[in-house]
């Protein structure tokens, strides 16, 4: 046909002019415009299952169509994604969008659809074989079993700050599903405009019914429908931890207890809206519950800690209450149905008397209680200590911490009364002095293995007589930190008592001196495994001399950071004689590069740590020396050494690749 012939063709075919060419209006949907002046006819045909629109460009008839998937409603969408067959299918999806990642992570296991059977199976891998392309052997396939999804809890996820955010919490729910199941989610400091809220909690409660561990701590938008959801969804939790949770509160509380029969733990902190009633449920709820902590909690009173510790079931066997607002009534219902508690922390109880703590002592409930920590609170006196040692015939470790009503009086008594106890630890108890502590030596009994005192500043050094003292045979650690006022008197009646020493630490007795230092190094028979004499500014030679002399074949471990006195002398008295140290701190003190050449001849010596930071006398030419070391050491502190080079450090480094070397 002529191309003028086709050009002014107007008979009943396909092409038309602009214009409608239909009697019905509904067919108008069969045009597609081209430009300006055409029109294309597409021919009815069945419909597809979904329909996206095709456009045509001006200037280019390149033909787009737009992703279909998305118009799907997100009820269609769900039926879908919980239809995958396996963990790795669902991982995939959830990368796709925000939208696909939370809908995913909103299908509960029990609503997804269960795998095919055997027999069919067999029929979907047959064909299969028929339809997909052959792998590559080296592309490693996922068996079925490895889809199987995973419910034992082993995987631990932690989010901080910034990354602690809902969409966070929708990933590790599908991710985790199946890889092992979540046990343990801690999630810290998050973010109160953009951080993790009610909903990220439900994506955990929905996908990770394994959880057995969950942390809250300062998560300021989570509030009782995120605790309601892990409570429908989690109920194999058993640890919970809730730290400044301000919009939390009872109804939360009472949700978990409900429905999370296997809870042991628990600890509340400076959560504001927790009060009572919750701790009631709790103890009538969670039979199983064996650890309690409640810190900082206004509403949390006498009938809360009541609830909790008088069950008939209670097995609590751990009991923290810190700053609360309860009074003697609690500690009289401690000291009653306390008797499955082995470890007691009480601090900041500023309502509680003399006679709560000796109400709790004479209850004599507390029979199987091992340690007992008291910090901050006023009503323990002589009398109410003396109360406890005689009602606790079990207790093996005491720590008083800021008791300023506790005197000599009060701890000797306590000593005598308490015969099991192992371990005994005051701290800025500032009435007990020096006859407060060797009346505990000597009375504390055959068991006593451990005394520390720190920050004492009632001890005065005064020489006085010890007529008969007996001997604390038993006494392995000693630790005297930072008390003034414990000088070399003390000391060395401390030494005479006390013949068994294994560890000494006597850090930050600045007025200690070779005279004090001596006797007690001449006392100790059984040999001093670990020193630590930080701190001791007057201490010289003498008392490094002696001790290698003394205790050469049995010292591990010698700190000397600070003193100031010792010099190359004491290296060559260690290096001859101490053949199992393995612990060598030399910071601060007047060594030179002569004694690290005598240190690295010591031919038995082997040095797994050594620091000589601040040593200003030691230069580069101990590289060498420090070389001959390195054969053994793992650890090496060579900081504000200025006579160091940077070039010989590197070098250095390069020697001794095993060793972990600070500049």
């Amino acid at each position: 046909m002529p191309m003028s012939t086709l050009v002014n063709y107007s008979g009943d075919d396909d092409f038309y002019p602009g214009g409608s060419f239909y009697t019905n209006p509904m067919d108008s949907g069969l045009l597609v415009s081209i430009g300006s002046c055409m029109d294309v006819y597409c021919p009815p045909r069945k419909r597809s299952r979904i329909t996206a629109p095709y456009i045509f460009r001006e200037n280019n008839l390149e033909l787009e169509k737009q992703p279909s998937i998305d118009v799907l409603p997100d009820e269609c969408l769900f039926e879908i994604l919980r239809r995958l067959p396996g963990g790795q299918e669902r991982s995939s999806c959830a990368r796709v969008s925000k939208r696909w990642l939370m809908l995913l992570s909103s299908i509960r296991r029990t609503e997804i659809c269960p795998r095919k059977s055997s027999q069919s199976l067999n029929e979907s891998s047959k064909l299969d074989k028929e339809l997909t392309i052959p792998v590559p052997d080296d592309i490693e396939m996922i068996s079925a079993e490895d889809r199987e999804l995973g419910s034992d809890g082993y995987l631990t996820r932690c989010l901080e700050g910034k990354k602690a955010t809902d969409i966070s919490l929708a990933a590790i729910a599908v991710g985790t599903s199946s890889r092992g199941g979540l046990g343990k989610l801690s999630i810290r400091e998050s973010s109160s405009s953009r951080g993790v809220t009610n909903l990220g909690l439900s994506k955990i409660a929905h996908g990770c019914p394994s959880l057995r561990v969950l942390s809250l701590w300062n998560v300021s938008a989570v509030g009782d429908e995120g605790l309601f959801e892990i409570a429908n969804g989690c109920h194999m939790l058993e640890k919970l931890d809730l730290c400044q949770c301000p919009l939390i509160s009872d109804k939360g509380l009472i949700a978990i207890a409900k429905n999370c029969p296997n809870l042991t733990a628990l600890t509340i902190e400076s959560c504001a809206n927790i009060g009572n009633e919750s701790l009631q449920t709790i103890g009538r709820l969670c039979p199983k519950l064996q650890s309690i902590s409640i810190k900082d909690c206004p509403l949390v009173g006498d009938q809360g800690v009541a609830g909790l510790l008088s069950s008939v079931t209670s097995i609590l066997s751990k009991v923290k209450l810190q700053s609360l607002n309860i009074t003697d009534f609690s500690l009289a219902v401690v000291g009653h149905y306390g008797k499955a508690i082995t470890s007691l922390i009480l601090s900041g109880l500023q309502n509680v008397s003399e006679k709560g703590f000796w109400v709790m002592g004479n209850a004599m409930g507390l029979q199987t209680l091992i340690s007992l920590t008291i910090t901050s609170c006023r009503g323990i006196t002589d009398v109410s200590l003396e109360a406890m040692g005689k009602g606790c015939p079990n207790l093996k470790q005491m720590c008083l911490r800021k008791c300023c009503f506790v005197s000599d009086n009060g701890l000797i008594a306590f000593a005598k009364a308490a015969g099991s106890l192992e371990g005994l630890q005051l701290e800025e108890c500032n009435r007990v002095t020096q006859l407060g502590v060797i009346g505990s030596l000597s009375n504390c009994g055959s068991k006593l293995k451990s005394l520390s005192l720190v920050k004492c500043m009632g001890i005065k050094d005064i020489a006085v007589g010890t007529p008969m003292l007996s001997p604390c045979h038993s006494l392995r650690s000693l630790s005297i930190r930072n008390c003034p006022g414990f000088g070399s008197a003390s000391l060395a009646m401390v030494g005479k008592l006390c013949p068994q020493l294994h560890h000494v630490d006597l850090s930050g007795l600045d007025g200690m001196t070779d005279a004090g230092l001596l006797p007690l190094l001449e006392s100790c028979e059984a040999g001093l495994a670990k020193v630590n004499l930080s701190g001791c500014l007057n201490l010289t030679d003498e008392v490094v001399l002696a001790m290698a002399r003394l205790h050469g074949e049995t010292l591990e471990l010698l700190n000397l950071d600070g003193c100031r006195k010792i010099t190359d002398a004491s290296l060559v008295a260690i290096a001859d004689n101490c053949l199992l140290l393995n612990d060598l701190d030399l910071s601060k003190c007047a060594i030179t590069d002569s004694g690290i050449a005598a240190l690295s001849c010591g031919a038995k010596l082997n040095l797994q740590i050594l620091s000589v930071s601040g040593c200003s006398k030691v230069s580069n030419k101990s590289m060498p020396s420090l070389c001959k070391l390195g054969k053994t050491l793992l650890g090496l502190n060579l900081q504000h050494c200025n006579k160091i080079s940077s070039s010989s450090v590197e070098l250095l480094m390069e020697s001794l690749w095993r060793c972990d070397i600070l500049f």
